[in-house]
C-alpha cells in the first residue's frame, strides 16, 4: 500500500476536535465552527443562516456537522440553503470533519458548518 501525505496548500483542514472545540491550523476554536478554504468563523448554530447562504457563489456543498449524533437540520435551514443553491449534507460532526478534509484535499468547493461534540 502506498501512503501519500495530503497537501492542503493554502486552505485550512480540521486538525482535530473534542468536547466543545475544534483544532484548526494548530489553534483551538471553541463553539460552533464555519470553515471554508482559509477562512474560519464562529457559527452560532441553526438560526445563524446568513453566513451560510453568503457562501453560495463560493461552494457547491455544505457539510453540516450535527453534533455527536445524526440529526435532521431544521426545515428553515435546509430551505434557505436550497434556495441559495447550496447542497447540504448533514451528518454527525466527526464524520463531517473527516469528509471535509478528504474533499478539501481533492480541491472541491465545500464548506463545513459544525456543532461541536
Amino acid at each position: 500500500m502506498k501512503l501519500t501525505e495530503t497537501n492542503f496548500r493554502d486552505v485550512l483542514p480540521v486538525d482535530g476536535y473534542g468536547p466543545g472545540f475544534f483544532r484548526i491550523g494548530g489553534d483551538r476554536h471553541d463553539g460552533g465552527l464555519l470553515l471554508h478554504g482559509k477562512h474560519r468563523a464562529q457559527w452560532d448554530g441553526f438560526d445563524d443562516l446568513s453566513p451560510l447562504t453568503d457562501l453560495a457563489e463560493h461552494i457547491d456543498v455544505l457539510l453540516l456537522g450535527m453534533g455527536a449524533q445524526m440529526a435532521h437540520p431544521p426545515a428553515e435551514l435546509r430551505s434557505a440553503l436550497e434556495t441559495a443553491g447550496i447542497g447540504v449534507e448533514p451528518m454527525p460532526t466527526p464524520s463531517a470533519c473527516r469528509s471535509y478534509n478528504v474533499l478539501l484535499g481533492e480541491g472541491r468547493r465545500i464548506a463545513l458548518a459544525a456543532i461541536p461534540i
